[in-house]
């Protein structure tokens, strides 16, 4: 009988929807239990696990999943032996120490001495120590921001987003220690059939993160540009040409990386470009 994969989610919230997304977008069709704790996906075998975030680590750890889904803060929290796979580029968040906003701030050293509080006792501790800054932390789970207006800690050490949340708590953003993402964990001695399943997972993965990162470019340029043109969007090899109707003018088609888009489409006009289109990738497979 063919061994499944078990893999770990949040069972609900911002983290579960992202991950959702991906398995999707790796080709899962995912058959739904009435009880939501866990499900079958029928086209790769695969069998997901719907838990709180934060005890994922542990089933991971003790064999109950063979992968999980977390945030990189909730793994480098974790005192558990799993390892991370991939990092998978979503549900990006960041750690941050605040203040309430009518304290001038001077710099790490204001926590020296001070009551620091927490749900992420364990990446706080490592900080401080790195900055040789000796302080008290007290672990809360959940509504951290409050902990200085009812005179339980002078600081906070939480996730911040928006910064709303520290905003109507009368606090202020002074210090981030560190920016997490989404992260693909594993059993650390999986299974010779479970691994391979796995390195199947990551090319799908990595299939799409390529993609997510570029786009499929396709434009109308004088073919005295040509070699320029190739020298701004090369493709992956190289690209696509085709002679158009016209005398003296060519077709290219090639793939343009999402963060150089602007800078390169302003280029390409001066070049004498036109009737550019650019239209998502999918999959990228290299």
């Amino acid at each position: 009988m063919q061994k499944k994969l078990r893999i770990a989610l949040q069972k609900s919230g911002r983290l579960y929807e992202d991950s959702m997304a991906l398995l999707k977008a790796c080709g899962f069709s995912v058959e739904m239990s009435k009880n939501r704790l866990k499900a079958q996906v029928y086209n790769f075998p695969c069998e997901l696990l719907f838990l709180r975030v934060g005890d994922i680590p542990a089933y991971v750890e003790d064999g109950t999943a063979d992968l999980g889904i977390i945030g990189e803060n909730t793994f480098l929290e974790s005192d558990c032996d799993i390892s991370v796979r991939d990092k998978l580029g979503f549900s990006r968040c960041k750690l941050s120490l605040a203040i309430p906003r009518e304290i001038d701030y001077i710099g790490v050293s204001y926590f020296e001495g001070k009551q620091i509080a927490t749900s992420y006792p364990t990446i706080l501790a490592d900080f401080l120590e790195k900055n040789a800054i000796k302080a008290s932390i007290h672990t809360i789970n959940g509504s951290v921001e409050i902990a200085p207006s009812i005179g339980l800690a002078d600081g906070v050490f939480d996730i911040v987003s928006t910064g709303g949340t520290l905003l109507s708590n009368g606090l202020k953003e002074v210090e981030v220690v560190m920016h997490s993402e989404a992260v693909l964990v594993a059993h650390p001695q999986l299974e010779a059939e479970k691994e391979q399943l796995l390195h199947k997972l990551l090319f799908r993965i990595e299939a799409h993160k390529k993609a997510r990162d570029y786009k499929y470019i396709l434009l109308n340029a004088p073919e005295s540009s040509l070699e320029d043109i190739k020298r701004l969007i090369p493709g992956m090899k190289s690209p696509t040409i085709l002679p158009l109707a016209t005398e003296g003018w060519i077709s290219l088609h090639s793939v343009i990386k999402e963060d150089h888009f602007w800078e390169i489409i302003e280029k390409l006009k001066a070049l004498g470009a036109e009737g550019i289109l650019i239209a998502p990738i999918e999959k990228m497979i290299l």
